[in-house]
């Protein structure tokens, strides 16, 4: 899922968006309860309308955005105390608040309001902000009850926690399965810890959660990682590395990713990706694309974004495609080894 936080993917039109055929994207309720605000977006017929998007949309809880204003927040029981990033005012977020808040934008995925285990934790630290999770996620399905009719098109997902420690993530699962949830997230991964580790979490809680149901993993990741957490039972994935990235001039392709900003592109009148049959890979060359970092022209930012995005979305439907023929763990094994094959060029 492209990643649009303030209700917007950076870089890319929502006409980019649909003729790259994202299904779903990702919008933040901490960003959007402060600006441009609850009441705005209600008057102005909810988040579909207000940014033009006809398609599904997820929204977080803002739990992350708030764990990661540091010093100025405040976690208590009844939910979290902060200071707003964009003037210092005081704000508050409960399970309850956040909920509202994502039934007033109408987002076809709504996600219950949690706490990120920080990392590193000990096993005391990740139990307890685990256990204060669940308290919070049964206070959002109960919400989410009151507000959402039985037959409401909205659907809610709750999050596993507890960090890096086997035991606490099967207890939440089990928690989260117990209060009934229309899709289980996997929260608190891809925050620093290494990529063995990561991979271990998830092979022990991802094939656990109901088979029925979707398993969405937050925040990751690469696209050799959308390979391997799909081989491990994941189906839902969101990361701002395509975006992001892009921005920062690196490309993701077939051959490895490359830095636009390197002089070796300077005079390569070659695609992005000559594998890639993306608007961007058919038109523009390495020379131009790299001329126009040189020269901080918008224009990059967007057109790289435009074929990340490219990359990502076809390296699901690719793993679909795969899944279908009964062939993903040949798919698996090329993918992987391909990858392992290059470097940044």
């Amino acid at each position: 899922m492209p990643v649009g936080t303030q209700a917007t993917v950076k870089a890319v039109t929502q006409e980019m968006l649909e003729a790259l055929d994202a299904r779903v994207i990702l919008g933040n309720t901490y960003h959007l309860f402060l600006r441009p605000g609850m009441d705005t977006i209600r008057v102005l017929g909810g988040l579909h309308r207000f940014m033009s998007w006809d398609r599904a949309i997820l929204t977080d809880s803002g739990g992350f955005q708030v764990f990661s204003l540091g010093k100025l927040r405040q976690i208590r029981e009844d939910g979290v105390e902060f200071r707003s990033h964009l003037d210092g005012s005081l704000q508050f977020l409960s399970p309850e608040a956040s909920i509202q808040a994502q039934r007033a934008l109408g987002s076809d995925i709504v996600m219950a309001f949690d706490e990120c285990t920080p990392f590193p934790a000990t096993q005391v630290e990740a139990r307890a902000s685990m256990e204060l999770s669940m308290r919070w996620a049964r206070r959002s399905r109960e919400e989410f009850a009151k507000l959402a009719p039985e037959d409401d098109a909205q659907s809610v997902f709750g999050i596993i926690q507890g960090g890096m420690y086997h035991q606490l993530r099967a207890e939440s699962l089990s928690q989260l399965v117990d209060v009934g949830f229309d899709g289980y997230a996997i929260g608190g991964l891809g925050v620093g810890e290494e990529k063995a580790q990561l991979y271990e979490i998830l092979a022990a809680i991802a094939p656990a959660a109901p088979s029925g149901q979707p398993r969405y993993l937050m925040g990751v990741g690469t696209p050799e990682d959308l390979v391997e957490c799909v081989a491990h039972g994941v189906d839902m994935f969101d990361c701002v590395l395509p975006t992001r990235n892009a921005r920062n001039g690196q490309v993701f392709s077939s051959i490895g990713r490359m830095n636009m900003r390197n002089v070796r592109h300077h005079r390569d009148d070659r695609p992005l990706d000559e594998s890639c049959v993306c608007g961007v890979c058919r038109r523009y060359s390495r020379a131009y694309i790299r001329h126009l970092y040189q020269c901080d022209e918008i224009l990059a930012s967007m057109l790289c974004t435009y074929h990340n995005l490219a990359f990502y979305l076809d390296t699901m439907r690719r793993i679909r495609q795969a899944i279908r023929l009964g062939e993903f763990a040949r798919f698996r094994a090329s993918f992987t080894e391909k990858i392992g094959r290059v470097r940044e060029l």
